[in-house]
């Protein structure tokens, strides 16, 4: 079978949690029936409270249709969802990290330095998830679309974030992404009029902040900070650190 032009993280990252884990119940309980794939797209009706008729295509996750309450008004439902992991698996059983699912940041625990080929592997995915945080200058009938792609942006560099061991390399690496989200607010035409990149800057100052607990070390990558103008003050938690150091 030919593969879709997607894959299983774009379906993690691009479906809000409640869908994504429904979703999987549908695909892991065998409620995907009648898969057939045609020129370009691909069928099959889903097992639910009543079998659900599918169309999905190949070349971009979400354009589909189906005839369930939510798909006829376009929304992106389970049923959609457990479809495309079908097409992406052909059937076969998902892992259980593309199970897990990461809507903000954590600390990992861990600590260390990445190597020079880690690192490098990080600043590409950095890079290819800033890519989905982009300026904003259509149609308001797209808007929403809009602020889907920030939100697959920000789960994306969630994710990213929580894999990172904990060290005074990592914490400028932090730093760094912070600035250039912000650069994207303050001059790169970013909407974030929902608050989905301004809650995940807030959420990494936090983990920043359980850093350098975690080790003083981290402190020296906020003084970079020290005299930024910002966006909404974001920096001011970790700049106070740099200035009075913890309270306790």
């Amino acid at each position: 079978m030919q593969k879709p032009a997607y894959d299983i993280n774009k379906i993690k990252f691009a479906t809000d949690k409640q869908t994504f884990e429904r979703a999987i119940n549908l695909y892991e309980n065998g409620k995907v029936t009648q898969f057939k794939e045609r020129i370009g797209s691909y069928n099959a009706v889903v097992l639910g409270t009543q079998p659900y008729r599918v169309s999905i295509e190949a070349r971009r996750y979400g354009l589909a249709t189906c005839n369930c309450y939510l798909g006829q008004r376009d929304t992106l439902c389970k049923h959609i969802v457990a479809v495309s992991i079908y097409a992406v698996l052909d059937g076969e059983k998902l892992k259980q990290e593309d199970k897990e699912i990461i809507t903000s940041p954590k600390c990992s625990g861990n600590y260390g330095e990445l190597d020079k080929e880690d690192l490098l592997t990080l600043k590409k995915s950095i890079t290819s998830a800033m890519k989905y945080i982009k300026s904003y200058s259509g149609p308001s009938r797209i808007w929403f679309v809009y602020q889907d792609s920030l939100a697959e942006g920000v789960n994306r560099l969630s994710h990213i974030v929580s894999t990172l061991p904990v060290s005074e390399q990592t914490a400028k690496l932090l730093v760094n992404l912070l600035l250039r989200l912000d650069k994207k607010l303050c001059t790169g035409g970013v909407d974030d009029s929902d608050g989905t990149v301004g809650g995940f800057m807030t959420e990494v100052v936090v983990l920043l902040q359980e850093y350098a607990h975690m080790d003083d070390l981290c402190v020296s990558a906020f003084e970079n900070l020290c005299g930024v103008q910002t966006c909404f003050d974001w920096e001011e938690p970790l700049v106070k650190i740099v200035d009075e150091g913890f309270d306790e």
